[in-house]
């Protein structure tokens, strides 16, 4: 198989030319696309993620960094449609603080999210404004602990 990475960066290419420096790519690799930006854009940048083929979110996950009070939030993003996408996992990544762990969903672009989302919602306490169903999902019901993926949760009985 080529390692040649013509379509990976002609699609970071095109997406640097539209966000300029409001974007920041984290890496290109064979079949692999990172890019960061800000909590604010990132409903602009996963809209135009979604216009270039990618159309479904596969997983999704947060990440906290207690040293810097914020939540790292990803998105893994693939292309079922188009033949010359489909090996490409795009993951698109923000970060927003712990303080207001608060970002808009983005289940309107990508429905595919949704399940993802509200699992992170479960698991670090983010709220995805615009979420039609941020409950509990897969904790016991009479869970009355901080969300158990932050680092400053305490495993019963290692406290």
């Amino acid at each position: 198989m080529p390692s040649n990475l013509d379509t990976e960066n002609q699609i970071v290419k095109s997406l640097t030319d539209q966000f300029k420096n409001k974007i920041k790519t984290e890496y290109v690799k064979h079949n692999r696309i990172k890019i960061s930006t800000n909590q604010d854009n990132l409903k602009s940048l996963a809209t135009s993620v979604k216009e270039l083929g990618f159309e479904q979110v596969i997983s999704h996950g947060g990440t906290d960094y207690p040293d810097n009070n914020v939540f790292r939030i990803e998105y893994h993003i693939i292309c079922v449609s188009k033949k010359k996408l489909r090996s490409i996992m795009f993951s698109i990544m923000t970060e927003i603080s712990k303080d207001n762990p608060e970002i808009e969903t983005l289940i309107d672009i990508f429905p595919s999210a949704e399940f993802h989302e509200q699992e992170t919602y479960e698991n670090f306490g983010i709220t995805f404004i615009g979420h039609p169903r941020m409950e509990r999902l897969l904790l016991p019901e009479d869970w009355d602990d901080i969300p158990p993926l932050r680092k400053d949760y305490v495993l019963p009985g290692r406290g």
